[in-house]
């Protein structure tokens, strides 16, 4: 895990085709963009969590 340090309109840019760039910050809440390929998909981690645990066992 790599922690960078951003502040409002600063970016990061992963690989050669995703910038995730920081647009709001109020409080304990941040609002990102994510630039990517519409190939990659973009999921919020909770989301892909409760999936997971819902999907029927194998």
């Amino acid at each position: 895990m790599i922690i960078i340090p951003r502040k409002k309109g600063e970016s990061i840019v992963i690989g050669d085709h995703i910038i995730v760039t920081i647009v709001e910050i109020d409080g304990d809440e941040v609002r990102i963009s994510i630039e990517h390929p519409p190939e990659v998909t973009v999921e919020r981690r909770e989301v892909l969590e409760s999936l997971a645990a819902s999907a029927p066992p194998h």
